[in-house]
């Protein structure tokens, strides 16, 4: 393997680059504009639920409670309605997710000592945001209940009851519970195996379309040669990327990195050549760029999207899938970026991801390398 040869190479491609302004931009831009739209619109954190309500009672005990719902921020008041018509106009109109019911003997059954009822009535077509919202609504209620049996112990002069079990919650890594604090880090793998097999699955289709990949077969440069000398600018444009973008989750989107940024770059130095590898091997295959491209997205985006545990646990997911998510590189890559930006990871506790990562990295290339082969034989 000539360091010469593979250096023409790389001057080659760099040059292409330069008068490309599509690929400079797509390498450059699109990373920088897809983090900043994802990492911008979404978001897991279920704040401000609409909600209506019907009170029957009208009394001072009925307008406390409905208070601890309009003060927590959690909920948002959007109106008050006088039959279930109305609540089931406002839920259809999506103006409300959640109805809140205070029957006319609310006040009444309390001052008895009686257990009294409310109905809480939620819009099933969204499960997750319904599902969290009612725990938050059980929350004020169970708070709203334990005020009022202390009151009626301090009322009757005896002592306030006590909680038989009592959660106190503490939260590690994430205090605030921020969706963007575990988002960014996920989105800033997914992004970048797109963009890196996107950007390389280009290559050596471009060189089949334009007629230049004969004269590369009359030079003497060899197949590993021309596949480290395609990759190597890619990778470092694709480490410039990175930069971006752990400025971008630090400045614009304020999701702090706890651990080392070194070690950020350094498991990115270890993804990035698999990923670039990934798209080589499919433009080896195809020699088609537009089909080559719209494999890569395939192949790139859905999986590490889904099956990464950037947005779904991976644990949950069925057996079959949770067995098919170790062969996708992003697994490793989020796993490695989580740690790293919500606990602090040193590099004993992201060695496993490292290694992983290594391996299908020289599979990759091993197996672009082989496939050019064929494809010049």
């Amino acid at each position: 393997m000539s360091l010469d040869r593979i250096m023409a190479i790389v001057r080659k491609e760099f040059i292409h680059i330069v008068r490309d302004r599509r690929s400079l931009g797509m390498a450059i831009a699109m990373p920088v504009l897809l983090l900043f739209l994802f990492g911008s619109s979404l978001s897991l954190d279920v704040d401000k639920v609409p909600f209506v309500v019907w009170d029957q009672n009208k009394t001072t005990d009925s307008r406390e409670y409905i208070g601890r719902f309009t003060a927590s921020r959690y909920f948002s008041l959007v109106g008050h309605v006088s039959t279930y018509q109305e609540i089931e106009q406002a839920i259809d109109k999506r103006e409300a997710i959640l109805a809140l019911v205070v029957p006319s003997d609310f006040g009444r059954q309390q001052a008895n000592g009686r257990k009294a009822d409310v109905q809480l009535i939620a819009d099933g077509s969204d499960a997750n945001t319904a599902t969290i919202a009612i725990g938050y609504a059980q929350l004020v209620t169970d708070g709203y209940s334990n005020f009022q049996l202390t009151k009626a112990a301090v009322k009757r002069g005896a002592a306030p009851p006590d909680v038989p079990v009592e959660a106190k919650p503490r939260v590690w890594f994430n205090q605030n519970m921020r969706a963007k604090d575990y988002i960014i880090p996920g989105l800033i793998a997914v992004i970048m195996m797109v963009i890196a097999a996107l950007l390389t699955s280009l290559t050596v289709a471009r060189e089949w379309e334009t007629g230049t990949m004969e004269q590369l077969l009359t030079t003497p440069v060899k197949p590993v040669e021309l596949i480290v000398g395609k990759l190597a600018p890619y990778f470092l444009i694709g480490l410039f990327d990175v930069a971006l973008a752990v400025l971008m989750g630090e400045y614009l989107f304020a999701v702090p990195l706890r651990g080392d940024a070194a070690l950020v770059f350094g498991m990115a130095a270890l993804f990035l050549p698999g990923a670039l590898a990934m798209g080589l091997l499919i433009s080896i295959v195809t020699r088609s760029q537009l089909l080559a491209s719209q494999l890569a997205m395939v192949l790139t985006f859905l999986p590490s999207f889904l099956l990464s545990g950037f947005m779904y646990a991976i644990a949950n997911m069925p057996a079959p899938l949770q067995v098919l998510t170790h062969i996708i590189p992003a697994r490793y890559f989020v796993a490695a970026l989580k740690n790293i930006y919500l606990k602090g990871a040193g590099p004993a506790l992201v060695m496993t991801e490292a290694g992983i990562l290594l391996v299908f990295a020289l599979l990759l290339m091993a197996a672009a390398i082989i496939r050019l082969k064929k494809r010049l034989v």
